[in-house]
């Protein structure tokens, strides 16, 4: 419980101005100017250090040549325009240029005195970016990032600092000096960068303090007279910083410190955070740049490491949710019986010590869960207060603080009227690391009021957390939803009605003939499933524009109207994108935004084969699908290359193709898991006799399916598609 005083020094630690500090740091100077006059409104009370007199306008300090390119560069992007490096007064200075309150912010910093870390770190920029763009988890994009940023800057001390969902950070990873004090691992709570300190960290990638212990520099006059408020510093990177920040920075014994920012999807990330201990240090704004432009970089990749460092579980995740799913297709009318009595539960779906399922109005519970009566209350009240995953209850419900060792944890998704699936995870005793005890800062006493005072001490402070779970991951927010919306589409698919259409929706999806390619043979077969009145599986024959034909053949997860729902998206989808696409395997990746963004919690898997009907040429890229069997005179093999995962399973992956030339009598065979994965012996075996029956088959298209299906006689329990490709 905080005091009254605490409060307070909170509340003006949250309202303290940054923005607009009124002062710069003394590396250089600002002149705010107007246009296109570049009259000075307001200047750095340093300025005529640099100028040798009071500045009335940039005519008077700056020659003929250098006043035509700093008009030039106004007419076009300042970001690109800067730095103009200019001679001022004797001193060479780099001029970096923006726009704030109606004026023309020029911010002027001398180029002797900085840090340079020479042509041949630059030179070697090309092999950095590789090294990021090869890391495969965020630890190693860290590693690599903290490594060639202090490489680049000259820093002590580089951090890749991570903020938790509660703003707290973690040091993930660090490169110092050899004899500094490791503080990888350690964690720093979220009032050590408050909260609009974060949102110019959000907007302003970049931040320099080259000597902790300057004096500030104040801006004459204090208020901007065309605005009739202080100037609006936050895109300034001279702009002076919070005196509690500088008193931070002092109590851990650092000289200047630097930092960029790391933005995922337009949410502050992280930080790459630059200390130094030795003295004073300026690296040069070149090399600043560069620092940041690593540190856009790894932006941009922090989505797709972060989705293949999360991967472990997203597979088996989704197999179960197809599993639940189809189970739900099958049985629309014992929806409770489907997820609780057989083989795979609901409570498969996701890791949990417990699982309920209220349907109809009827509750059933699996593994260790609460008592009824609590569950219901709980579930409801989280609903309610539109929580979906917690991994601590007793926060969000004051009256479920008791249930820590059955519900300390909760993943909660509504189906529909009063029903939900819900999951339950126990508490899960952590030790964390911080990186000094969080609760010591303590509050001085101002002329102002009342001021939060950093912690003096550093060291490493653990506790025990208490009261949480492990914490729900993103892929297992996302099974569940997608379960609860086959659920959800069950409940109003029970109908002969409701099957009549999924029927006519499915059949909309088989083409009624066969397009006419000259030089190839075509031949398809669809064998429904007996369960089912429909199922995922979905083939197509697209010309597309020069001759070429697009042969595809893909499986949605699940059955059912929802399914064919899904398969009918797609389809089309995937027509637009063949048309239009550079290849099969630019196709599938713009496939996979399009599931991401309309059908999240769906997964499917495609196969494309794009034939030149002309030279026998094919170009095969999968997501996720069976191999294509290539039969040719010697036998017939399956083609492994061009692979990649499956649709809805990572944000933003790469698919690759391969390549092969279908010359005489040889046939490409397209298929669905139906056919193999379900016969005697299982998938191994089935796809070794898939491989015998082709490779000593006919060579007619038709016959040759025909073939397939006498030998290998699919159980009616799975959809079958087929499609064989032949020249003629």
């Amino acid at each position: 419980m905080t005091s009254p005083v605490d409060d307070e020094a909170l509340q003006r630690c949250a309202d303290e101005p940054i923005a607009v500090p009124g002062a710069v740091q003394p590396h250089g100077v600002l002149l705010a100017v107007t246009e296109p006059g570049l009259d000075v409104v307001v200047a750095s009370a340093n300025a005529a250090d640099l100028f040798g007199r009071p500045v009335g306008t940039l005519a008077d300090v700056l020659d003929d040549d250098a006043l035509a390119r700093l008009r030039q560069g106004l007419d076009g992007d300042l970001a690109e325009v800067s730095p103009l490096r200019m001679t001022v007064a004797g001193t060479e200075v780099d001029v970096v240029l923006h726009r704030a309150d109606g004026l023309l912010l020029t911010e002027w910093e001398p180029v002797a005195g900085a840090g340079q870390a020479g042509v041949a770190w630059h030179r070697r920029l090309p092999s950095v970016l590789q090294r990021l763009s090869a890391s495969t988890t965020l630890e190693e994009l860290g590693a690599t990032l903290a490594r060639d940023v202090r490489g680049l800057t000259g820093f002590d001390r580089v951090m890749v600092y991570r903020f938790d969902a509660e703003w707290n950070g973690e040091v993930i990873a660090e490169d110092r000096r050899e004899d500094l004090e490791p503080f990888l691992g350690l964690r720093y709570p979220a009032s050590d960068i408050p909260a609009q300190a974060r949102a110019l960290y959000t907007t302003n990638w970049m931040r320099l303090i080259p000597d902790a212990g300057y004096r500030r520099v104040p801006l004459e006059p204090a208020v901007n007279p065309l605005a009739g408020r202080p100037l609006d510093l936050s895109g300034a990177m001279l702009r002076s910083v919070s005196p509690v920040h500088l008193e931070y920075l002092a109590n851990m014994g650092v000289v200047s410190s630097m930092s960029v920012s790391l933005i995922d999807r337009g949410r502050l990330w992280g930080l790459i955070s630059c200390h130094h201990y030795a003295g004073p240090h300026r690296p040069s704004y070149a090399d600043r740049t560069a620092a940041e432009f690593l540190g856009r970089t790894a932006s941009l990749l922090l989505r797709t490491t972060g989705a293949a460092d999360e991967q472990e579980g997203v597979v088996d995740v989704a197999e179960r949710v197809a599993e639940l799913a189809a189970a739900v297709g099958r049985t629309p009318r014992a929806l409770g019986t489907a997820l609780t009595e057989q083989e795979v539960t609901v409570l498969d779906l996701v890791p949990a010590s417990g699982a309920a399922l209220r349907l109809g109005g009827q509750l059933r519970l699996l593994g260790t869960t609460p008592p009824a009566a609590r569950v219901t209350e709980l579930v409801d009240a989280l609903l309610a207060a539109d929580v979906t995953a917690t991994d601590s209850a007793g926060r969000v419900v004051p009256g479920a603080a008791d249930l820590l060792e059955t519900a300390s944890g909760v993943l909660a998704v509504p189906v529909g009227g009063e029903d939900f699936l819900a999951w339950f995870r126990p508490e899960t005793l952590r030790e964390v690391t911080w990186g000094g005890n969080p609760y010591s800062s303590k509050v001085a006493q101002t002329h102002d009021g009342p001021r939060l005072s950093p912690r003096r001490s550093f060291a490493a402070w653990s506790e025990t957390v208490r009261g949480t779970s492990s914490p729900w991951r993103a892929h297992e927010i996302a099974a569940a939803r997608s379960l609860a919306g086959h659920l959800a589409a069950a409940t109003f698919n029970r109908s002969e009605e409701d099957n009549r259409l999924a029927g006519a929706l499915q059949r909309t999806l088989l083409l009624e003939e066969l397009p006419k390619v000259p030089g190839v043979a075509l031949a398809a077969r669809y064998l429904p499933s007996a369960e089912d009145v429909v199922g995922g599986d979905w083939y197509d024959l697209v010309p597309l524009p020069g001759g070429k034909l697009a042969v595809v053949l893909g499986d949605v997860a699940g059955h059912g109207l929802a399914a064919a729902s899904v398969t009918a998206q797609l389809r089309h989808a995937l027509r637009a994108h063949l048309l239009r696409a550079a290849g099969p395997a630019a196709a599938l990746e713009m496939l996979n935004e399009v599931t991401g963004a309309l059908l999240p919690g769906e997964m499917a898997t495609v196969v494309v084969a794009e034939l030149d009907p002309d030279t026998g040429d094919v170009v095969v890229a999968s997501a996720g699908h069976l191999p294509v069997l290539h039969a040719h005179a010697g036998g017939a093999e399956y083609v492994l290359g061009g692979r990649g995962p499956a649709l809805g399973v990572l944000d933003t992956p790469s698919y690759d193709e391969t390549r092969l030339t279908l010359g005489g009598e040889d046939r490409l065979l397209l298929f669905s898991d139906g056919l193999v994965e379900r016969v005697r012996g299982g998938l191994g075996e089935g796809l070794d006799a898939l491989r015998e029956t082709v490779g000593a088959g006919p060579a007619d298209a038709e016959a040759l399916l025909d073939a397939v299906l006498t030998a290998l006689t699919p159980p009616d329990s799975d959809d079958v598609t087929l499609l064989a490709v032949a020249r003629t």
